[in-house]
C-alpha cells in the first residue's frame, strides 16, 4: 500500500477544560516533507536564532527579535510553503456546538449554536457569557463532577443569570428560549454519562481535528498515514474509531505516535501549530498582526471550527476576486459530541497503531510472528515492493490529488531517486 506521510502536533490543548483552560484556541498542524528536508530547516532556523535550547519551540520564533526568522518560515521560501495545513478551533464556539448538539439536536442545531455564539456574545454582558460557557462546558464533559453543583443545574442557573450588556443586541433570546425548555435532554444526557462513562468521546478538539486533517491530504485519494506526538488520549480505539469516522473516499493507513525531538517532521509541525495558535488567538481578540496574519493564512484549513466573521476575513481564503470577504465556516451538522460518541461498533479491520521504536506495538496491532515488533509496519506497493514508510512520495502518482498546493512537493520529488525506487 502506498500513502502519503503527514507528521502532525498540536499547541493549545487543554483537554475538556476549553473555557477555563489557558488558551482560547486550539491548533492542529499537519507537515508533508521528507525527513532530510525536515531536518535541514531545523538547522537551517537554528542558525538564524542561535539559541543555546536543546530543543526549539514555537515560542523562539515569536519573539519580536526572531521575526525575520517567523516570516522566512511562514513565508513563500521557507520549507513549509505548500507542505502544511493547520486547523483552528475557537474552543468557545466548539463548546457552543457540543451544547447546541445535546440540548437541541437535529440539523439546525450547528446552525443555533452559530447564532447563539456571533449574536450572544455582543448582547449578554461579559462576565455572565463566560460563566454561561464554563457552566456549558461542564455539562458536555466526561468527567466526573464529586464536588459542587451539579452540572444540569449550574449551568441552568448560569442561564437565568444571563444579563443584557448596555446597547446589546436581544436577538439571541430565541436561542436562550430553546435552551430553557431543553432541560429534560440536558438530564437525560447526564444520565447517560453516569451510566455509561464510555457512551460518549471526550469533548476534546484533537479528535475531530485529526478526522479533518486526514480527510484533507486524502483529498487525491492517496490513504494518509500520521506520525503524531505522543499523546495519551489517542488510544487505540479512538484511532480506529477515527478511520471509521473519515468522509468517502479518505482513508487513514496507520498512525504512529512519536517523541518530537526524536522526528524534526514533528518539530516543524509543533512550530506551525504553535504560531498558528498565537496569530489566531491575537486576531480573535481583535489585536492581530496583520503581516504574520497574512503569511499564516494559506495554511489555514477552510473548514476549521471558527465563529467570528471579522477574524475570520482575515485568517481565512482570501476575498474572492469580487472583493466578497470569506464567511466563517459553515458548522458542521453534528458537534464532536455526537460526532464520536463510542456506541458505534469497531469496524472488521482495525486502523494500525504502533508506537514510536523501541516501544512494543499493542496486541491488535502487533506485527505478524517473525517481524520487527519495534518498528512500525511495513507499507506494500500492490507488487510486492516495500515502500519506505518515512518518505511522503513513495507510490505517490502526481497528479492524484487535486488540493492545490499541499502535495506540490511530492511532485517536484517524483523523479527522484528515491521516488522513483518507489515506484519500481
Amino acid at each position: 500500500m502506498t500513502f502519503l506521510e503527514v507528521a502532525c502536533d498540536e499547541s493549545g490543548s487543554d483537554g475538556e477544560n476549553l473555557i477555563s483552560g489557558n488558551t482560547d484556541v486550539f491548533a492542529h498542524a499537519g507537515v508533508c516533507v521528507a525527513g532530510d528536508a525536515a531536518a535541514g530547516a531545523l538547522r537551517e532556523i537554528r542558525e538564524r536564532i542561535r539559541s543555546p535550547a536543546e530543543e526549539y519551540k514555537a515560542n523562539h520564533l515569536l519573539r519580536e527579535k526572531h521575526r525575520a526568522v517567523l516570516e522566512w518560515l511562514l513565508g513563500p521560501a521557507g520549507p513549509l510553503h505548500g507542505h502544511a495545513s493547520v486547523h483552528l478551533v475557537d474552543k468557545s464556539y466548539f463548546v457552543l456546538l457540543a451544547v447546541l448538539d445535546v440540548l437541541d439536536g437535529g440539523p439546525a442545531a450547528a446552525a443555533t449554536a452559530a447564532a447563539l455564539y456571533r449574536e450572544g456574545r455582543g448582547a449578554v454582558e461579559p462576565s455572565g457569557w463566560r460563566a454561561f460557557l464554563r457552566a456549558g462546558n461542564d455539562l458536555v464533559r466526561r468527567r466526573n463532577h464529586e464536588d459542587g453543583e451539579a452540572p444540569v443545574d449550574a449551568f441552568y442557573r448560569a442561564l437565568e443569570e444571563l444579563r443584557p450588556a448596555p446597547g446589546g443586541d436581544p436577538g439571541s433570546s430565541g436561542v436562550l428560549a430553546v435552551l430553557r425548555r431543553a432541560r429534560p435532554r440536558a438530564e437525560a444526557f447526564r444520565a447517560r454519562l453516569a451510566a455509561e462513562p464510555g457512551a460518549v468521546e471526550p469533548l476534546d478538539p484533537l479528535f475531530p481535528a485529526l478526522e479533518r486533517t486526514v480527510a484533507r491530504w486524502g483529498e487525491g485519494g492517496a490513504p494518509v498515514h500520521i506520525v503524531h506526538d505522543r499523546q495519551n488520549t489517542l488510544t487505540e480505539e479512538r484511532i480506529t474509531r477515527l478511520g471509521a469516522s473519515l468522509p468517502p473516499g479518505r482513508r487513514l493507513a496507520g498512525l504512529r505516535l512519536a517523541e518530537s525531538r526524536h522526528d524534526a517532521r514533528i518539530q516543524l509541525a509543533d512550530f506551525l501549530a504553535g504560531v498558528a495558535r498565537k496569530l489566531a488567538s491575537d486576531e480573535l481578540a481583535g489585536r492581530g498582526d496583520p503581516v504574520l496574519t497574512g503569511l499564516l493564512r494559506p495554511y489555514v484549513d477552510p473548514l476549521s471550527v471558527w465563529g467570528d466573521e471579522r477574524s475570520w476575513s482575515r485568517l481565512g481564503p482570501a476575498p474572492s476576486a469580487t472583493g466578497v470577504r470569506p464567511a466563517p465556516p459553515a458548522p458542521a451538522p453534528l458537534s464532536p459530541v455526537a460526532g464520536y460518541a463510542g456506541t458505534a461498533p469497531l469496524p472488521a479491520s482495525p486502523v494500525p497503531v504502533v508506537t514510536s521504536s523501541g516501544d512494543r506495538p499493542s496486541a491488535r496491532s502487533r506485527p505478524r510472528e517473525g517481524g520487527d515488533r519495534s518498528a512500525r509496519p511495513e507499507p506494500d506497493d500492490g507488487r510486492g515492493a516495500t515502500v519506505d514508510a518515512h518518505d511522503p512520495v513513495a507510490g505517490f502518482r502526481p497528479g492524484q490529488d487535486t488540493a492545490e498546493g499541499r502535495v506540490q512537493h511530492c511532485q517536484r520529488k517524483a523523479a527522484s531517486p528515491q521516488g522513483r525506487q518507489a515506484k519500481t
